[in-house]
């Protein structure tokens, strides 16, 4: 509730500058409601997979060890190939029956992720949830981007995550919890029906924000051309393997999060609760990022958060490297690393799509794609390198963090935290 009540204040205090008439009837706190809701289908049917790994592996007859991370893994891979189909469909038709049709998607996939009856079939299951899910991602990224843009569009995407982050900090815990009453397939029944709500909410209140005369034509051509301006804007795709890079890390640290918790430091049934304790430093960056970015400019938020990055991958590396790297220590730089990456992705994310709102959609998509199916790669190379130490993922952070201050660097050609123009 304090959350909603935040954003009822801010689109208050200047109504005229927060409500777009392209998203009413819907105000703006709802919009953003909306939009963080739909966003977070994906996460949602993401983290609360992690405390099933080991009884998806006993119920399923697969050993314990790194292939499990499959599960997560093929539902990334999906959600990011998925990306570059769904923009340039809702370019062409509009946002609406494109993220309604997915969201129905994600319905049925999580009914037959229910009913899988061995470990090939629930990948193929995670596989078309993700691919389901990656409909909600462009969409609502692009519906922000048709109405908003430059800083306002960086403060709407950090108020969306203030309430979006919620997910990843509960839904670890909701998973356990389901577990404790029913079996790990008792977790897509819910999340079926959290998919069922949100798609009844969005159907029902959010109206079409592309216009008939800002509608693409599917022909390759036109779609080729598309993604062409995309990936030569030196910032939308500079800014798009950055974030794959911060995204790597990420994505790192929630495939190998079950077997560190558990296996390294023995928290057990515990471990959602340390999880939650890391999530809430993003929770935290999302809402000074929607206080500040509007005054400070997303460059300096994101380019300062990178810096930060790459000091805190420093420390954690080291700390490991001199055995010294303790489970409250862990803790607090893992949140560090949360809070970094929630001032670095929002930012990331409106300074890629800047200079696209003509291709919204397909901007958007390949862009999603980019990020993902780099994050994805980076990821699964460290998850897979897990060997009962902290090394592979403290050695991997670094790296990630490094690399992308190195993008931005390029992109930037060296002139860190100073904004082009007004808006960024």
């Amino acid at each position: 509730m304090h959350l909603i009540r935040e954003v009822r204040c801010l689109s208050e205090l200047d109504a005229n500058a927060w409500v777009s008439s392209t998203h009413r009837p819907m105000g703006f706190p709802e919009f953003v409601v909306v939009i963080a809701s739909i966003m977070a289908l994906n996460p949602l049917a993401m983290d609360m997979m992690l405390p099933a790994l080991p009884n998806i592996g006993t119920s399923l007859h697969i050993a314990a060890g790194n292939h499990l991370q499959a599960v997560l893994a093929l539902f990334l891979f999906g959600f990011g190939a998925g990306q570059l189909i769904m923009g340039p469909l809702s370019d062409r038709f509009g946002r609406r029956p494109v993220l309604i049709g997915g969201m129905a998607l994600y319905c049925v996939a999580s009914v037959v992720a229910t009913a899988a009856p061995s470990f090939e079939a629930l990948l193929l299951a995670r596989a078309l949830q993700g691919f389901a899910t990656s409909a909600t991602r462009v969409i609502a990224t692009s519906v922000v981007r048709d109405c908003y843009a430059g800083r306002r569009m960086a403060s709407v995407m950090s108020l969306t995550m203030m309430i979006f982050i919620a997910v990843p900090v509960l839904a670890p815990s909701l998973g356990q919890l389901v577990m404790v009453w029913v079996e790990w397939r008792g977790i897509f029944v819910v999340l079926m029906i959290y998919g069922l709500l949100a798609l009844g909410w969005t159907a029902l209140r959010l109206p079409e924000t592309l216009p008939l005369s800002e509608r693409k034509s599917l022909a390759l051509r036109d779609v080729f051309g598309a993604f062409r301006q995309t990936v030569t804007n030196r910032q939308t795709l500079g800014y798009a393997v950055a974030a794959g890079g911060v995204q790597g890390s990420l994505f790192a640290f929630v495939f190998s999060s079950q077997q560190i918790f558990t296996g390294i430091f023995k928290l057990g049934v515990y471990f959602p609760l340390a999880f939650a304790g890391i999530a809430i430093g993003f929770a935290a960056a999302g809402f000074l990022n929607a206080r500040l970015v509007g005054r400070l400019g997303m460059r300096k938020m994101s380019h300062g958060a990178t810096v930060g990055f790459v000091a805190v991958a420093a420390v954690m590396l080291a700390t490991q490297q001199f055995h010294v790297l303790s489970l409250p220590l862990f803790i607090a730089l893992a949140a560090c690393m949360m809070f970094a990456f929630g001032l670095t992705f929002a930012n990331f994310t409106a300074l890629a799509m800047e200079p696209q709102g003509h291709i919204a959609g397909t901007a958007s998509s390949l862009y999603g794609s980019i990020t993902t199916l780099l994050g994805i790669g980076i990821g699964t190379l460290i998850g897979q390198s897990f060997d009962g130490t902290l090394l592979p993922f403290t050695l991997g952070f670094f790296l990630c963090a490094l690399a992308a201050l190195a993008v931005i660097a390029i992109v930037e050609r060296g002139r860190l935290f100073r904004p082009h123009h007004a808006a960024s």
